[in-house]
């Protein structure tokens, strides 16, 4: 049941902003039944595809390979092949990005106090296929090369926006966005004069940049949990502190927070995310806007429980995305990016009428 904070008598100081964050009903609850849903809509994608698998086998097939299950094969070989070879390494690195990305975009939201903020919008995205092209066109070999240069240019992209929108009473959605698009368009120049001057085929450079998994592989989401863990773990444990910095700074700082270490932090860690999340998936945009809202629509602004809940649509988000993808011009394929673009753009212009309404 929601619940309102007593008004202030007279005389009494008025109540804290962070108090009034209303304590979220049950959050294990709600992270169970969404991860439960995200594992629901995960087997229902490796039955969908070109070969169409009967769910009641997709599950069999998944539960053989379990411990301690015993399950007699009744499908044929081609099938468990198909899940365990094809479907189900994309659908898992899909799930990964799909949690990084959300996360990054709720930490942004959060740390810029605008809703809006979003690694695709503020520039991240742009800043680390930029990192990841100079490392692609060059003909780095090295793997873990790839992350290392796209998180540089994300933390790089990122930086610049903040720097040019900040002022002294903080950072203004306006000029946020306008500096992130301003960064996205020059560090997307950048990236495109570089793939017309290194190589004449262009089709493998421009797929990834639109964003695809379609060469997802087992290894590449054990990687990318290398990457999302620590920045999860860092996130999640400044998430009280994000609520206070929903504050002015001026007021966190009279409240024990450091401001600055802790923005350097969360900047990092969700550059990071959104750094190791592009290398391994090219430029997906809106993911990072779309679940976040969703989340905040449905439950609230406690970043306590926004953040993994936040992660799970994410996660659910992109999969289903990614189906779309791979089915909807069956045989060939639409990058994913396009698919969260025609979904996310919408989304985001909804969100910035509604903004006018309510200014």
């Amino acid at each position: 049941m929601r619940t309102h904070p007593r008004p202030a008598a007279a005389g009494e100081p008025p109540v804290p902003a962070t108090d009034r964050i209303r304590k979220p009903a049950y959050p294990w609850r709600r992270i169970a039944a969404g991860a439960f849903l995200v594992l629901a809509i995960a087997l229902a994608s490796a039955g969908v595809g070109a070969a169409a698998l009967p769910p009641v086998d997709v599950i069999k097939i998944v539960a053989a390979r379990l411990p301690l299950v015993e399950q007699a094969q009744t499908w044929p070989d081609s099938w468990e092949t198909i899940v365990w070879q094809v479907r189900l390494p994309r659908i898992a690195l899909a799930a990964i990005v799909g949690a990084a990305l959300s996360m990054s975009g709720a930490a942004y939201q959060g740390l810029f106090r605008n809703p809006l903020a979003d690694p695709y919008l503020i520039g991240v995205s742009a800043g680390a296929g930029l990192g990841a092209t100079l490392v692609l066109v060059a003909g780095v070999s090295s793997p873990g090369a790839l992350p290392v240069a796209a998180y540089a240019g994300g933390l790089a992209a990122v930086s610049a926006a903040y720097m040019a929108a900040r002022r002294s009473e903080g950072v203004p959605l306006t000029t946020l966005i306008l500096a992130g698009v301003a960064i996205s368009s020059l560090a997307s120049s950048a990236t495109a004069f570089l793939m017309i001057r290194s190589d004449p085929d262009l089709r493998p450079l421009l797929s990834w940049l639109l964003g695809g998994l379609g060469s997802a592989q087992w290894n590449h989401s054990a990687l990318m949990l290398l990457y999302l863990l620590p920045c999860a773990a860092l996130l999640l444990a400044y998430s009280r502190i994000i609520n206070v910095m929903q504050l002015d700074e001026e007021h966190a700082q009279q409240l024990g927070v450091n401001v600055g270490r802790t923005k350097a932090l969360l900047i990092a860690g969700a550059s990071l995310a959104t750094a190791a999340a592009v290398s391994f998936s090219g430029l997906i945009g809106f993911v990072g806007l779309v679940a976040p809202h969703a989340v905040r629509l449905l439950w609230g602004v406690d970043y306590r429980s926004l953040l993994p809940v936040a992660m799970l649509a994410g996660a659910g988000f992109l999969i289903l995305a990614d189906t779309a993808a791979r089915t909807v011009v069956s045989p060939a394929e639409l990058p994913v990016g396009i698919v969260t673009a025609f979904c996310g753009a919408p989304f985001f212009l909804y969100l910035l009428r509604r903004r006018r309404v309510e200014m």
